[in-house]
């Protein structure tokens, strides 16, 4: 976890406040909508879409990947019909995700200049009820593990909300090209004993919450184009 863990959380104004519980009820909606949220709490995670036997074990970047020893976790990916130097720019401009990406209220780098190994940045998105957690906005701390340009980014950190907290999420993403545009593959751990104390639930919210950025990204680059997709 970075040593700089936020001790608390600050007071959002009541538009905000708002704001996040709409974006919590969403996120909520798209669960129930897939069959992923039960009411009893007894949920499964939605397959991801992991395609095919390109997929041969963890998604690592520069050697490192997510962490072996978590309960909850998720992949998946999607193919993007737009330029590499497009998808990857829009997914490490991370101040700007919350122009493009529903669930982000709020992100702020830590430090100046492109995204690098030892960024950090802080972000905040909603989390829905469950029948262990309320419903909260995260602060998330992140900080960039490893990246290298076109190709990978990891970062780890904690997601702090009133009443619920992970003590470690750890986050991989890849970009391949591929005929016709770039394959986007990503993975993704939780670690802590409130998430782990009802692990199909954490990992259908964690599921949920990944295949909706993909999705994001792939019309927000697509939208973008820029240029031939090879």
């Amino acid at each position: 976890m970075p040593s700089n863990s936020p001790s608390a959380l600050p007071v959002q104004p009541p538009r905000r406040q708002s704001r996040a519980r709409l974006r919590a009820g969403a996120i909520t909606a798209s669960l129930a909508a897939v069959g992923i949220l039960a009411g009893t709490g007894s949920a499964q995670a939605a397959p991801a879409r992991t395609g095919a036997a390109h997929h041969t074990g963890p998604l690592r970047c520069q050697g490192k990947g997510v962490d072996p020893t978590a309960l909850i976790r998720y992949r998946s990916d999607i193919v993007i019909k737009a330029p590499l130097r497009t998808v990857f720019a829009l997914q490490t401009d991370v101040e700007r995700w919350p122009s493009w990406q529903a669930p982000v209220l709020s992100a702020k780098r830590l430090d100046s200049g492109p995204l690098r190994k030892g960024s950090q940045f802080r972000w905040t998105t909603p989390a829905p009820a469950t029948p262990t957690t309320p419903d909260t906005t995260l602060e998330i701390t992140s900080t960039v593990r490893q990246l290298r340009p076109g190709d990978c980014v990891r970062w780890s950190g904690p997601a702090i909300g009133d009443g619920l907290r992970i003590d470690e999420g750890v986050h991989v993403w890849t970009f391949t090209k591929v005929e016709g545009g770039v394959r986007v593959q990503t993975e993704e751990t939780w670690t802590g004993a409130q998430v782990e104390a009802d692990v199909p639930t954490a990992t259908a919210i964690l599921g949920a919450g990944l295949e909706q950025w993909l999705r994001e990204l792939k019309a927000t680059a697509e939208a973008r184009g820029g240029g031939p997709c090879a």
